[in-house]
């Protein structure tokens, strides 16, 4: 990592939302080593990066957002950039989630989006160098099996991280998304581990993606930084995949 690379950030201020661990963890890391200062907001901020102000939030939780955002600027004295990562996975086909699954799912992968960018919208504006990044998933682009929940809570995301790029980009507050395949995240460990199967799972999900593996946390991070940096200020209303080709290529077996 050169000196000038060190520096992208320096003097810019940075939230991020489920930032205690996976993608949320190796993002601050990379936007730490590029010179931002971070907050770290999650349910559990305990194993944040050091350095990051670590919050304990629950993102459902319209007061507690505010409160959290607010003192996220306090502390770091401003927000440039949000990057939106908080999320839960969900699984099943159509009649497989009840309606409560439904609502705590897109509370928490939609509609805490809105309420984590509106809290911290004020300091937004202020910004020179505004930025707001969501976490979508290919499942936003890609009819994936028993993800029919999660599919919808990400098409969602996709959809008003346009819609939100296309209301501010007169006013100079970029909006973009990162679009990961399967990623290699402590949820998808998880899954992997109730499996009848794991090692037969695990290689199912590399062989998915065309370059043969899970995407890394850090993968995913370097482009949350791209779309962020300060010297992409054209780059607004993108979305990034960063998913070995599954979204774009068809290779043989």
């Amino acid at each position: 990592m050169t000196a000038a690379t060190d520096a992208e950030f320096a003097g810019l201020t940075a939230l991020i939302t489920g930032g205690g661990a996976g993608i949320g963890a190796a993002t601050i890391r990379a936007l730490q080593a590029r010179g931002a200062a971070t907050a770290a907001l999650d349910l559990d901020p305990s194993d944040a990066p050091e350095g990051a102000i670590r919050i304990q939030v629950d993102v459902t939780d319209t007061a507690a957002v505010q409160a959290a955002v607010d003192r996220a600027a306090e502390e770091l004295g401003g927000i440039d950039i949000v990057i939106n990562n908080a999320g839960i996975g969900a699984q099943g086909q159509v009649e497989t989630n009840d309606d409560a699954e439904w609502h705590r799912v897109l509370d928490v992968n939609v509609v805490s989006v809105a309420r984590v960018t509106s809290a911290a919208l004020p300091h937004l504006r202020r910004s020179e160098a505004a930025v707001v990044v969501n976490t979508a998933s290919i499942a936003s682009m890609l009819g994936l099996p028993d993800r029919v929940l999660y599919g919808a809570s990400k098409g969602a995301v996709q959809a008003m991280t346009l819609a939100m790029a296309a209301d501010w980009v007169a006013k100079g507050i970029r909006v973009n998304a990162v679009v990961p395949g399967t990623a290699n995240t402590p949820w998808i460990g998880r899954l992997m581990e109730k499996a009848e199967d794991p090692a037969a799972e695990r290689a199912a999900l590399n062989a998915r993606q065309p370059h043969g593996r899970l995407v890394e946390p850090e993968e995913v991070a370097e482009a949350h930084c791209y779309l962020a940096s300060p010297r992409n200020r054209s780059t607004t209303g993108v979305l990034l995949p960063i998913d070995g080709g599954m979204t774009t290529l068809r290779t043989r077996s």
